[in-house]
Parts: structure tokens; sequence; C-alpha cells
């Protein structure tokens, strides 16, 4: 059986274009993560913003960055056909850990990447179960 084609596509073009099949991708903030030296380094893609536009927040063993970018003044003599930079608010949360304190953080921006160094945490050691001998 031969599947119909229409405007050149293929028919299963169509049905995975559908929403259900796409995921949206999170295209702020995207994110790498590195251990190194006994440390995480989170490597965070935060283009278009000055360093004034972030903050940084730990709280509860999470680091959350959050930038702000205020929309630009639209020039009244032009007319926007397409608009693709983002201007707004975004926030994203990172796990650091409970024993963690704040001056432990390190961070620097450079070239649209910010960057945080902190410790890792020692992994807890897990304590040797003892058991009591019964007598007799």
């Amino acid at each position: 059986m031969m599947i119909p084609r229409r405007n050149g596509l293929d028919i299963f073009d169509d049905v995975f274009s559908d929403p259900f099949f796409t995921q949206k991708e999170n295209k702020l903030m995207k994110t790498d993560v590195k251990e190194k030296d006994g440390n995480y380094i989170l490597e965070i893609d935060i283009p278009g913003y000055d360093k004034d536009d972030i903050q940084i927040e730990f709280n509860d063993g999470y680091i959350t960055v959050t930038a702000t970018k205020n929309e630009e003044k639209e020039d009244k003599h032009a007319k926007y056909l397409k608009r693709e930079r983002f201007s707004g608010a975004c926030s994203r949360s990172y796990y650091a850990g409970e024993n963690l304190k704040e001056e432990d953080i390190k961070a620097n921006f450079k070239n649209g990447i910010l960057t945080i160094v902190f410790p890792k945490e020692p992994e807890q050691k897990i304590e040797e179960k003892k058991y009591i001998p019964i007598g007799e």
C-alpha cells in the first residue's frame, strides 16, 4: 500500500508535528554541571543579560538564579515583523546541599555565561548496623 504525499511532505510529518508529540524545550538558562577538584561547577547560559540583571539566592539548600530583562522601548516608527528575543524574567533552581553556607558559593559572569562554583557536599557515612547478641 502506498501512503499518499501531501505538498511534498510525508503524511507522518503532519502527525508527528502535532503538539502532543513535540516537547517544548526550555531555551533559557541551559546549564552544564561539572565536578572538578571537590567542587561542583554550574555553567549557565544567560545571553543578552547584564550582570546587574541577574540575582542569585541561596535558601534551604537550593541555589536559585533569576534573570530579569525589561522590554526595550519600542521604536514608534518601526513595525516588528518578527520578534524572537526574550524579554521578562526567567528563573531556575539547583539543589546544592543542606550543609552548604552562602560564603561557600562563588559566582562569575562573563560573555553571557554565569559560572557558579560550590563545594561538593561530603557523602554521609551510613552507620553500620550493630547487632546485640541474645544470651541463653
